[in-house]
């Protein structure tokens, strides 16, 4: 055979695969889609049809990258994720010509002071500074983008010895010091891999003056790596906390209370975006977890819809003080706000047994969690603007506010949202989804499936090693510092001289037809509505 007829076969051959196999794979395809029985598009479309469902299927990136503007995404906007995000990488909350808010809408706003206070004059504490890595751009084009990370040293943004929050005064023989409003809010190893566990330990350690919760899944080794302060969650499945059958065990609970870095404990009665137990898929229950959590590898888990311990609010309250007595360390509660009538009698029954928590976690319904089902993520629960006032007025009716801190906790991602989280009674803010975002999630929104594509909220090795530790640790450190600074310029602004001094006399409430109501009148329409109240 001669170059030529070499050449030719050649030429054949690709003729076939140009032409003849896509005709006779389309063909194949279409007659495969006209007669399967599943999709009554295909059979009227073979083929084309199947458009359909590959748009379907890349709809959510499409909207969250091209379509939704800045301020539409859910369940955070655009301008939420890259605020989270530059805070994290370059420590930068900057923006320039103009805000993107919608102004017209309904929505709280901050009393700004006409003499702010100086720089100087805020309470803070800048010692020792922090040691941390961060990134400095160097050529961003269309098409290419070149930067690096580089050491810094950085103020910590920490409160004033005055200012420090402390959790247990008076009631623990170990009060919970803390010197900086914002935590990690509860996320439980299983939920999340390992690594990004680590990550978060080692970050919020680096950051100090802030707190991590274990979440109901039980305290790791993972958790302890960053020497970071830590609340223990207890959740109505006992991990971390259960005998062999399954009933709760104090010799446990005592071991856990001796160790060092667990600041306070806290009892799950719910979150926002499930009131129910929690769950995990079986292939995230890898032997580790399985082992931390006393149940058998490799299966589903669902926890009980509450606690089997006791069965109303002065058996809770019992729990409570007996947690307290023997571990010598804070307990606190959370919970979820379904009505005043509820909260009322929780803080009621508080008052008539003289048995008060150290702390009550308000979980908005707004809330995350990484597996739940759609009906109880958006049916059940207040939300946190009007759950956690409701929780503070009633605190306050029956003289009990000075006694118990209030930590927030649902989409508190920026400073201005934990600054109205602040003013309508909350203590401390917790968030959990920011944190997530600072470890590399891209809101792919796949947490229960273990497929995360950034190596978060998964246990497959194989997905796991795409997040490097040793980077990310630095981008929650900054996160955290970031958000700390945002609070104390706010504070400046509103004429205060620390966070801590936020409260209803600094938040207006403007509806979207212009009519204002100040923090106060807010927060009491709440628990005594007026015809006006009622029309927000």
């Amino acid at each position: 055979m001669n170059w030529t007829q070499i050449l030719l076969v050649i030429i054949f051959i690709l003729m076939v695969a140009v032409f003849v196999v896509p005709i006779g794979f389309y063909f194949w395809i279409s007659y495969r889609d006209a007669r399967q029985k599943e999709h009554a598009v295909l059979r009227n479309y073979p083929v084309l049809g199947r458009i359909r469902y590959i748009v379907e299927k890349i709809g959510p990136e499409l909207r969250q990258y091209l379509f939704l503007n800045n301020e539409e995404g859910k369940p955070f906007s655009r301008n939420q994720y890259e605020s989270i995000v530059k805070s994290g990488k370059y420590k930068e909350r900057i923006t320039s010509f103009g805000s993107e808010r919608p102004f017209e809408e309904s929505g709280f706003f901050l009393k700004n002071a006409m003499f702010p206070t100086q720089r100087e004059e805020l309470r803070i504490v800048q010692q020792p500074k922090i040691s941390t890595y961060l990134y400095k751009i160097d050529n961003e084009k269309l098409l290419s983008r070149k930067e690096h990370s580089e050491k810094a040293d950085v103020d910590p943004y920490y409160l004033s010895e005055h200012d420090q929050i402390i959790i247990g005064k008076g009631r623990c023989m170990k009060p919970f010091h803390v010197k900086g409003l914002i935590g990690q809010s509860a996320m439980s190893y299983g939920s999340l891999g390992k690594n990004a566990i680590t990550a978060l330990s080692n970050g919020l350690g680096l950051a100090g003056g802030t707190w991590m919760n274990t979440g109901e899944g039980g305290l790791s080794s993972h958790h302890l790596k960053g020497n970071v302060d830590i609340i223990a969650q207890i959740g109505p499945a006992l991990f971390g906390y259960r005998t062999d059958d399954g009933e709760f065990s104090w010799e446990r609970f005592k071991v856990k209370s001796e160790i060092e870095q667990i600041k306070a404990f806290e009892i799950k009665l719910a979150q926002g975006a499930k009131i129910r137990g929690g769950h995990v898929e079986a292939e995230k229950v890898t032997p580790e977890i399985a082992e931390i959590r006393s149940v058998p590898p490799w299966t589903m888990i669902d926890s009980p819809n509450r606690f089997r311990q006791f069965h109303d609010t002065k058996g809770l309250l019992d729990f409570v003080e007996q947690l307290r007595e023997i571990g010598g360390k804070p307990v606190g509660i959370k919970i979820v706000v379904g009505n005043r009538e509820e909260v009322e009698q929780l803080v009621k029954t508080m008052a008539q047994e003289e048995k008060v928590p150290d702390f009550i976690t308000v979980d908005g319904g707004e809330g995350g969690t990484g597996a739940t089902y759609q009906e109880l993520a958006d049916g059940p629960g207040l939300p946190l603007y009007t759950a956690l006032p409701i929780t503070h007025e009633m605190l306050k009716k029956y003289d009990l506010r000075n006694h118990v801190k209030l930590i927030a906790s649902g989409k508190l991602v920026t400073p201005e949202k934990m600054a109205y989280a602040l003013c309508l009674g909350a203590d401390l803010i917790n968030t959990a989804r920011a944190f997530m975002i600072s470890v590399g999630c891209i809101m792919a929104q796949t947490c229960h499936s273990n497929t995360c594509p950034v190596g978060v909220a998964t246990t497959d090795p194989n997905r796991e090693k795409a997040l490097v530790i040793e980077e990310k640790m630095y981008r929650v450190c900054n996160y955290v510092i970031s958000t700390r600074e945002g609070l104390f310029n706010l504070a400046g602004a509103a004429g205060l001289a620390s966070p801590t001094e936020f409260n209803e006399n600094h938040l207006m409430f403007r509806t979207s037809n212009g009519q204002l109501y100040s923090g106060k009148e807010y927060m009491q329409g709440l628990i005594k509505p007026s015809i006006d109240q009622i029309n927000l």
